[in-house]
């Protein structure tokens, strides 16, 4: 289930924030935009998962441009995918290389699952 909520955010002397205003108590904080946004992503995944596994079902989202702001506050929509906050947990899965290319990878300290999920995400996108 994909689900896209109108969110708000505020900058103000201790940095920037975010908060949902369909979504009682969710919000987060952080350094720069990128990292925010990365973050209310983030909140609004796990608040999904929580909400769907013991309610059954999300609010409605409001209306994007119903949400008043003020000074430098402004509104945007975050997007994410249920489902796939559903299935964080790991399996194992082995693979079959060349032995030249494993010696090398291990010399580099190349992290195998971190470059196997990052492939296959970088190929299903």
């Amino acid at each position: 289930m994909v689900f896209t909520y109108p969110a708000v955010v505020h900058n103000d002397s201790d940095g920037l924030w975010l908060e949902f205003p369909d979504l009682k108590g969710c919000q987060t904080c952080a350094a720069t935009l990128d990292e925010l946004l990365a973050n209310a992503a983030e909140a609004l995944e796990c608040y999904a998962v929580e909400e769907l596994e013991y309610n059954g079902k999300m609010p409605a989202p409001g209306d994007i441009n119903k949400i008043a702001t003020t000074g430098t506050d402004f509104t945007t929509l975050i997007r994410i995918d249920a489902d796939i906050a559903r299935q964080t947990e790991s399996i194992t899965k082995s693979l079959t290389i060349p032995r030249w290319l494993n010696e090398k990878a291990l010399a580099a300290g190349i992290n195998f699952s971190k470059v196997l999920q990052e492939a296959l995400v970088a190929k299903l996108a």
